[in-house]
């Protein structure tokens, strides 16, 4: 059982990150100092939005430049902290190299900043942001699991550079991230496996990331015809904050944490969004025939690739997420929340 002081800095690298920005606004509304790890401090257009959170609470947050690549660079932002929070991990469809873009900096990174742990003997505890894509690749998989859902204990194994590599990624990451701890006793690791993450973000520049391209299209004309019905899980990027807080501070928090509110798929976002959006955005009201999908889907967007829309279109999702609801305490939104805070976010940013 680990217990942290508060009294003490609280480490958050990507700290001007999507999840990452939620988790910094409940550190400093509970009075926090957050040492905030990232590339280039003086962006200011990526760190007003949490100047101005700080401003108006009563915590404190500093700056500290290090890059998840350069071994060593996290050691100020480190110094005197008991709890250390790694969030920074690349979200890409967008790379040419998955070993260079991709697998480096997610299993590099994840390895600096917990060498860096070794070696700074205030730390107590990592919260380390892993995903459910470290659990399995394809909904397929779920027919082959004890129970027909997706657990804590189960690992990706079919992921490779060749297939799926953000999901390679994110699975040797955690990987190497419970080697490194168990070759030590100090500081204990908690990991959280979140799904794909919606929600409004705090910094509106956030709008033009991965998790915020299905959304557009949604609202774009672009899959008036019809949304492929792909399974996936959903869950509210303040829900999965609220579940990075608790993982530091619960005495008990162990492990790894399924964060996901809804086992769900595109068609049902889409649903999500018809009371609100439907009269006035072409948001699809019917799921495209998968056989139309695998067809022609790689012929409109190269990224489709015809085996993952095989493996995803009309396969079920479950994954048991009781352990994040009775260890961490979150409570999940309702899908409809979550799509609709998202929508009015892109609709603000003039996205459409």
């Amino acid at each position: 059982m680990t217990t942290i002081d508060k009294n003490k800095p609280v480490m958050v690298t990507g700290a001007t990150g999507y999840v990452a920005g939620w988790l910094v606004k409940q550190l400093l509304e509970q009075g926090l100092t957050v040492h905030a790890a990232v590339r280039n401090p003086g962006r200011k257009e990526k760190t007003a939005h949490l100047d101005e959170i700080a401003a108006a609470s009563g915590g404190t947050i500093k700056y500290f430049k290090a890059d998840l690549l350069d071994e060593g660079s996290y050691a100020e932002a480190m110094a005197d902290c008991e709890l250390v929070y790694h969030t920074a991990s690349p979200f890409t469809s967008n790379f040419e190299d998955p070993q260079r873009d991709l697998v480096d900096p997610a299993v590099l990174g994840t390895h600096n900043v917990l060498e860096q742990a070794n070696q700074t003997e205030s730390v107590k505890r990592v919260v380390l942001t892993s995903s459910c894509a470290s659990i399995y690749t394809d909904a397929v998989e779920l027919k082959d699991t004890p129970k027909g859902v997706f657990t804590e204990e189960m690992w990706n194994t079919t992921a490779s550079l060749d297939y799926q590599p953000y999901s390679y990624s994110k699975t040797m990451a955690e990987r190497a991230a419970w080697e490194i701890n168990e070759k030590q006793s100090r500081w204990d690791l908690v990991v959280i496996n979140p799904s794909l993450v919606m929600g409004p973000p705090l910094n509106p520049k956030a709008t033009t990331s991965e998790s915020f391209s299905l959304l557009k299209q949604l609202g774009d004309g672009s899959l008036k015809s019809g949304v492929p019905k792909v399974s996936i899980g959903l869950v509210d990027v303040r829900d999965v904050a609220e579940a990075h807080y608790q993982a530091g501070f619960r005495p008990e928090a162990e492990g790894r944490h399924i964060t996901c509110g809804h086992n769900s798929n595109f068609l049902e976002l889409a649903k999500a969004l018809q009371p609100k959006y439907g009269q006035d955005y072409p948001v699809p009201k019917k799921a495209m025939p998968k056989w139309l999908v695998v067809l022609a889907g790689p012929l409109l967007d190269s990224s489709l690739n015809r085996k993952f829309l095989r493996n995803n279109i009309n396969h079920p999702w479950r994954a048991d997420n009781s352990k994040s609801r009775e260890q961490l305490g979150v409570s999940y939104r309702p899908l409809r929340e979550t799509m609709e805070d998202s929508f009015a976010a892109l609709v603000e940013a003039g996205v459409f």
